[in-house]
């Protein structure tokens, strides 16, 4: 899954006629001018998390002199591990009530959710467990659009009324809209203001696009990072890399975490099994360079791709890799994936410690693939804790 940065989902929801404040971007205080101060700013941190008021990275200024200091303390942010290299700009507005309103796809029924509630400036989880009373959960059949009649009742059961009635049922119709033609997953206004003078505008959006659709939404090119919504940090380069190589392939999945310092490549397969293979490397003193999981049979060209990926970090001296027993994966798919990458990078398996340890489809000829090719295979006679044993034990010999 991949999220876009709030200037990027405000100019989507610009163009599909959707209110929002005025708003510009900048690199650095030195940016700031007498025009970006003709009325009082909001000062925004651009960075793909949330809760950045709670962490002190929205500031309101009111002269050039002001915005420019407290843009220069946000620039030395870090929000939840993710420095602050641009702020979004915006026209402070005159707010009379805050609203919420979201749109995801619910996991349990499988089909679109819209949560809404007047009652904005607080945790809408807390509210729907707290005071249901005061939240709209309303679905929405897969494929169907929302008729202005939803939109409406949602919001009369929540006691608007009057023109701003009127406005909101507009705009939660456009919201949904969007929300089906950009393929999102999330789809966020936290606050929907109302305004002094009755309008209704999207003050704060969150937009998440699945990434695995971005094939047919060149619209959103460049605007959205892959990966992102996984991510506790910004992804390193060597990340991005890894994410083209799953993306570029449909068959199967592969994720790639780097991990700092350590020596040995991972690449593991199956949820439980890649963390007990982790583990067991762990708990024997050994240090992982990466996480690496695979599943759902990944196509040769995809295992080669993400096992160049493990091995040109920076520091990596051995590779594990290890299956429990797989039920979908092809061992000598694998086979051929990760033997044709150490074979292009030139790496002699005689002086460069590489152990699989792999059960399952194919397993036989995986073997041969691996033994032929001069790399210690462990099958499913020998445990995932005695091959992470000779891994260590080959890893002593290495400089």
């Amino acid at each position: 899954m991949g999220r876009m940065l709030e200037d990027a989902s405000k100019t989507i929801l610009k163009k599909n006629g959707i209110p929002v404040p005025a708003h510009s971007v900048i690199s650095s205080s030195a940016e700031i001018t007498e025009e970006h101060l003709s009325t009082s700013k909001v000062l925004k941190a651009l960075v793909p998390v949330g809760k950045r008021g709670k962490a002190g990275a929205i500031k309101f200024a009111d002269t050039v002199e002001e915005a420019k200091a407290k843009a220069d303390e946000i620039f030395q942010m870090t929000v939840r591990n993710y420095p602050v290299e641009k702020l979004l700009v915006e026209e402070k507005i005159d707010i009379d009530e805050e609203w919420y309103v979201s749109i995801a796809i619910d996991p349990q029924k499988q089909k679109p959710v819209i949560i809404a509630t007047t009652e904005g400036g607080v945790e809408v989880e807390d509210l729907v467990k707290d005071s249901p009373d005061k939240v709209v959960v309303y679905h929405v059949e897969p494929f169907a659009t929302l008729y202005p009649y939803e939109a409406k009742e949602i919001w009369s059961r929540l006691g608007v009324t009057g023109k701003p009635l009127i406005k909101a049922t507009a705009i939660l119709c456009k919201l949904y809209d969007v929300f089906s033609k950009y393929d999102c997953y999330i789809l966020e206004i936290n606050p929907l203001v109302l305004t002094k003078d009755e309008n209704v505008i999207a003050a704060a959006s969150v937009m998440g696009v699945d990434d695995a659709s971005l094939y047919r939404q060149p619209e959103l090119e460049g605007l959205v990072e892959s990966g992102s919504e996984r991510s506790w940090r910004p992804l390193t380069e060597l990340e991005k890399e890894m994410v083209k190589v799953n993306d570029a392939d449909y068959r199967g999945t592969a994720r790639y975490t780097e991990m700092e310092g350590g020596d040995i490549g991972f690449m593991c397969g199956g949820g439980g099994g890649s963390l007990l293979s982790f583990d067991a490397l762990v708990n024997l003193g050994a240090k992982p360079a990466n996480y690496t999981e695979t599943g759902g049979n990944p196509s040769e060209d995809k295992v080669t791709g993400l096992t160049k990926g493990i091995l040109t970090k920076e520091g990596v001296k051995g590779l594990f890799v290890a299956h429990n027993i797989t039920n979908n994966t092809q061992i000598d798919v694998m086979a051929r994936g990760i033997v044709k990458a150490i074979q292009e990078l030139a790496i002699d398996p005689a002086t460069f410690p590489i152990v699989v340890r792999e059960a399952g489809v194919n397993d036989e000829e995986g073997k041969r693939i691996f033994i032929e090719a001069g790399i210690t295979y462990f099958g499913e006679d020998r445990t995932i804790e005695e091959a992470a044993a000779e891994m260590v034990k080959k890893m002593k010999g290495v400089s």
